[in-house]
């Protein structure tokens, strides 16, 4: 009896621990350790296959199994492992796990050990409890998104930004430190996350080394973790600002849409000249001085055809990414051709996979493949808005989303800004996935969660109904987990407690 997992969940480094637009869910799996404690009630557990557990053939006598809505764990079953997940197609107890058939080899010990991971695994539940237990929700970091300059070195097709030459002034820069921290103190927040932002940051740089050294002298004086990120199109990141950056331990990500034309063709210069040679110079700059950025990938109809060579790119080079699709903005909807069709994105993608599946890289790909979607981790909401996220544009104003950046409904000299976005429900509404119609039963609800609530709000008028990506969520996350699948195969040798 076979079974293929991976024990350290390590991911490859998605929007969770590396940085796109979006502040990530929640927290990746953590470790199964061995040997596994038997729970304490197991001689009378009594189990069933868990709530909309997913099983697929991937390969000849192998077989993925997953619980999407339960645990989000993952793993590759042979023929008699799948045997005896079948036993618990409906309640069975523990004790009654019978050595029968295929299993006949396998002790009764053994066999309990084999249910009690897969119980581990989230595969098998009590049968019970009528639902699993949820997970209160918990903020375990607070994000801002620090809007530096509205000014800009590129004119991006899809930009949702009217570009001014107007500057966060440095007083307004403090103020914005001391309310993100002031709000993290009062909700007894201990890690902040500032995203230093624009326009192009890059061409302010003086400015933010200020106001990071500031918020780290904070951070020290309040006993909070601080993380940063800069988000830059890599044009003009210099050798200077890079020793500057790794100094300070400031991550960064790079937007970069493809090679050659088809970055090109979305990211020009005002002149209309193409920005991708620059940008990859600043990658190998990167790499060089041992900084490996996040690539921050838009998609549309433009690049769709580039992405296959693209992946080809970020897996020679091991780059942690995120693929987003093109949202549809006022600053952008004259461009029609930046819309792509969902059958568009799905063939595309399937290319894409065909890459990764002869490239396999030894870590999973699951939190950084698809829009807003993250397999990595069960969750209830596609993004922090409306829970532990501010966006403070220059000015001092603080809104919900950098999309939305124009509507701010509180200052830096707020009281408490984070009190004021959580309790806002006029503007956009991070909905939990349960209260989205069309998602409450779907298998996959825990992994998209609805997807972005703006982009559904500008195609619908709702915030509480799915994501109108759903057909290509639905297309795609099979087809996501085969390929995890075989990453398993091939990397991670198979457990046999009888040698344990």
């Amino acid at each position: 009896m076979k079974i293929w997992l991976d024990t350290s969940y390590q991911s490859y480094p998605v929007r969770n621990g590396g940085d796109d637009d979006c502040p990530g869910p929640g927290e990746p799996l953590s470790c199964i350790t061995w040997p596994l404690a038997m729970p304490d009630i197991a001689s009378s557990l009594v189990l069933q296959h868990a709530q909309s557990l997913h099983v697929q053939k991937c390969s000849n006598e192998r077989w993925l199994v997953c619980s999407p809505v339960v645990s989000g764990r993952i793993a590759v079953l042979d023929a008699q492992a799948i045997a005896l997940l079948a036993l618990f197609q409906t309640a069975t107890p523990l004790s009654q796990v019978a050595n029968v058939g295929t299993l006949s080899r396998w002790t009764q010990e053994d066999l309990e050990k084999f249910v009690i991971l897969f119980y581990y695994l989230g595969f098998l539940q009590d049968a019970t409890m009528l639902s699993p237990p949820s997970k209160p929700e918990e903020t375990r970091m607070l994000t801002a998104w620090v809007h530096l300059t509205n000014e800009c070195n590129l004119r991006c097709h899809y930009c949702y930004l009217h570009k001014t030459r107007e500057d966060m002034p440095v007083e307004v820069g403090r103020r914005t430190v001391d309310a993100i921290f002031r709000s993290a103190r009062k909700h007894n927040i201990k890690k902040v996350k500032l995203k230093y932002a624009g326009g192009e940051v890059s061409l302010h740089m003086m400015g933010v080394m200020a106001l990071h050294d500031y918020a780290a002298q904070l951070a020290s004086d309040h006993d909070i973790t601080l993380e940063a990120v800069l988000l830059s199109n890599g044009v003009v990141l210099s050798p200077r600002t890079i020793e500057y950056l790794k100094a300070r331990q400031i991550a960064v990500t790079i937007s970069l849409d493809g090679l050659g034309k088809y970055h090109d063709s979305q990211r020009p210069f005002p002149g209309g000249q193409g920005s991708s040679k620059y940008v990859l110079q600043t990658i190998d700059r990167l790499l060089a001085n041992g900084m490996t950025p996040f690539l921050a990938v838009t998609v549309s109809q433009r690049n769709l055809a580039g992405l296959p060579e693209f992946m080809q790119y970020i897996l020679e080079w091991k780059l942690p990414f995120s693929l987003n699709y093109y949202r549809d903005n006022e600053c952008s909807s004259h461009h029609a051709d930046l819309r792509s069709t969902d059958e568009q994105i799905i063939v595309a993608m399937r290319s894409t996979f065909a890459v990764i599946e002869k490239n396999l890289p030894e870590s999973n790909l699951l939190g950084c493949l698809l829009d807003k979607a993250d397999m990595t981790t069960p969750h209830r909401r596609t993004c922090g808005v409306g829970q532990d996220y501010l966006v403070i544009d220059q000015r001092g104003g603080v809104a919900k989303c950098q999309m939305d950046i124009r509507n701010t409904i509180a200052t830096v000299d707020s009281d408490d800004p984070l009190r004021i976005i959580r309790a806002d429900r006029q503007g956009v509404q991070g909905h939990p996935v349960e209260e989205k119609e069309g998602c409450r039963e779907c298998s996959w609800r825990h992994w998209c969660t609805g997807g972005c609530p703006l982009l559904t709000y500008g195609l619908t008028g709702r915030y509480d109904v799915k994501s109108p990506n759903c057909a290509i969520y639905k297309a795609l996350f099979p087809e996501a987990l085969r390929l995890e699948a075989l990453r398993l195969l091939r990397y991670k040798t198979p457990f046999d407690f009888t040698n344990m």
